[in-house]
């Protein structure tokens, strides 16, 4: 008796959820309902040009101005660099430009490093793999 009643409740409570209102009363989303977004829209002033090589960059805010100015407000200006400073950045080459960067970048001559067949697998898994087997490194021997 009280396993008939008791599967008879639970029966009941689960066709609850069959209506269109749950047991709070409140009306869920409307399946069936579409609603329309606004159309993408080019902007009527669109001439973006490419940089040219060589040209001088558009006046601009460099990096470590715009960090000054965000973290101790408008007008900081970032200290001098140190003797040491600016020695490490002259043997570094970090205030020489190089104009065919882009075309050196590329070349089988330029100097790359070997990270080994680890890191080939790892990069060559296909995305959302999970399995150990794939990040397993075979040696070619």
């Amino acid at each position: 008796m009280r396993s008939a009643l008791l599967i008879l409740a639970v029966a009941g409570l689960a066709l609850t959820g069959c209506g269109k209102k749950g047991l709070a009363g409140k009306k869920g989303p409307d399946e069936l309902a579409i609603s329309r977004s606004a159309p993408l829209v080019v902007p009527q002033d669109f001439n973006l040009v490419p940089p040219r090589p060589g040209a001088p960059r558009p006046a601009g805010q460099d990096a470590q101005a715009a960090a000054m100015e965000a973290l101790f407000g408008p007008g900081v200006k970032p200290p001098p660099r140190s003797a040491a400073e600016q020695q490490i950045l002259d043997r570094a080459g970090a205030n020489s430009n190089d104009p065919a960067i882009r075309s050196t970048a590329g070349d089988s001559n330029t100097p790359t490093v070997n990270k080994g067949a680890f890191l080939r697998e790892l990069l060559d898994a296909p995305v959302g793999t999970l399995k150990a087997e794939t990040a397993q490194v075979t040696l070619p021997q």
